[in-house]
């Protein structure tokens, strides 16, 4: 009889679906690059236009044109670097080179990205702050856009990628945690030059040891054709031909643009607002950032282990109505508590929202061509979205923001239709959506 029950204990744990182990040494690096990554892109998308707009100039426009630039460089650089490391047969690996020298220098630049406020003519300044925030966008897109994100969908499958892409969005909430909740005592205590040194230098450390540590799958050569010319793949890439065959891949990349779009209206922003508008010192928008990043890190771990069960369209769905609801309630809030309450859940479903996106899309990469579709992922997540949305957020922050003087110069101040607009914007990015069967958001799990 004890026999029996075993047997029927084994059959029943082989029937039962499994999660692939994600490994304790891929947890580890993912920590440690995505934080590394995170923390220098935290830093360029919210303390770099607080630096122009302190340091600088209050004009909303040197910002639209800062992000938009970076953009373009992000675009390119990662379909470029991503090709090029799809192409890559090196003994030191495929990702590991662009990943390990990428992060170095990436931080490098971060640090000396300050000394631009040394230039005395407005003009000159506005042009070197574009200029070597590209030049820094060049060398982070070639580490975390194309290698990194291609090395964590090398190292997934379909049952255990919405555990990294969830992993991989806790990244992102440690970072702001630590460029967010410390950057703002750094900043009033010790100033700008100090807080750029401190995050430039845990890059560069940070991407050094994952780099030297890193190990990466077999790479197969069965199905290995000598490759096409880069100017001919590229080319391929927005062919229509290539966009049916990927179908759903497309439309969630244009989901992603929509909602990119949204909040690139107000992001780029929201420190100033936080600051100029609320009234908040640098140190208050820390302390509120610390809470609002650890409630929301805390979320993200525990819906992460139960998130394989969710169909995705329709948890993509629900988030991102319930995410634009949130939004839009927080133009209309002024009370301190109430507001961390309020952006700390819309960041939960944001979040959440992303990292189930992140997930799907991974499933849905050409196989051999991964790193090639991180450039053509930045189209639709970074060059369209930083774009648009800056410019949007300008023209809004031009016509209802309230008129300011610093530094001699003429600008405005951001007020909260910038955040009702971007929730109304970001329910666009249901409409590629409704396009998708539900029977495609069914997770795969092992047997």
């Amino acid at each position: 009889m004890k026999d029996k029950d075993n047997s029927l204990s084994d059959e029943k744990t082989k029937k039962e679906p499994r999660v692939t182990k994600i490994g304790s040494i891929n947890v580890f690096l993912i920590l440690i690059l995505g934080i590394a990554g995170q923390i220098a892109w935290v830093v360029e998308n919210s303390w770099f236009n607080t630096f122009v707009f302190d340091e600088i100039t209050p004009n909303p426009w040197p910002v639209a044109w800062m992000v938009a630039v970076s953009a373009i460089t992000a675009t390119f650089t990662t379909l470029i670097m991503g090709a090029l490391s799809d192409r890559t047969r090196l003994k030191m690996g495929r990702r590991r080179p662009y990943l390990m020298f990428g992060y170095i220098i990436w931080g490098i630049i971060t640090a000396l990205f300050p000394l631009v406020s040394l230039i005395k003519v407005i003009g000159i300044a506005v042009v070197m702050v574009i200029v070597a925030d590209a030049i820094m966008t060049f060398f982070g897109s070639t580490a975390n856009d194309a290698a990194y994100n291609a090395w964590i969908t090398d190292i997934g499958d379909s049952s255990n990628r919405n555990r990294i892409s969830s992993l991989n969005s806790i990244t992102g909430l440690v970072a702001m945690l630590v460029s967010i909740g410390l950057a703002g005592f750094i900043i009033d205590i010790y100033g700008y030059f100090n807080f750029f040194y401190i995050l430039g230098g845990i890059v560069s450390v940070s991407g050094l040891i994952a780099g030297l540590i890193l190990k990466e799958p077999k790479i197969s050569f069965e199905n290995y054709h000598p490759p096409k010319k880069l100017w001919k793949e590229f080319s391929e890439l927005l062919t229509w031909n290539n966009i049916r065959e990927n179908k759903i891949l497309y439309l969630l990349f244009f989901n992603m643009a929509l909602s990119g779009i949204a909040s690139q209206i107000y992001f780029p922003y929201l420190f100033i607002y936080f600051e100029h508008y609320l009234g908040l010192t640098k140190s208050q928008i820390s302390i509120i950032g610390g809470l609002i990043i650890g409630g929301s890190t805390i979320a993200i771990v525990l819906i992460g282990f139960i998130s394989h069960k969710f169909n995705r369209k329709s948890a993509l769905i629900l988030g991102t109505i319930t995410a634009a609801i949130l939004l839009f309630i927080l133009g209309l809030i002024i009370d301190l508590w109430i507001l961390v309450i309020i952006y700390m859940l819309q960041t939960i479903f944001s979040m959440t929202v992303g990292a189930i996106h992140g997930g799907w899309l991974q499933d849905k990469y050409p196989e051999g061509n991964v790193g090639k579709f991180q450039g053509v992922r930045l189209i639709f997540m970074v060059l369209i979205p930083m774009i648009i949305g800056p410019l949007i957020g300008s023209i809004i922050i031009t016509q209802f923001g309230i008129p300011v003087i610093a530094n001699g110069e003429s600008g405005f101040i951001p007020t909260p239709p910038l955040f009702m607009i971007g929730a109304l914007v970001s329910l666009l990015a249901l409409i590629p959506l409704f396009f998708i069967k539900k029977i495609e958001g069914v997770i795969h799990l092992n047997k």
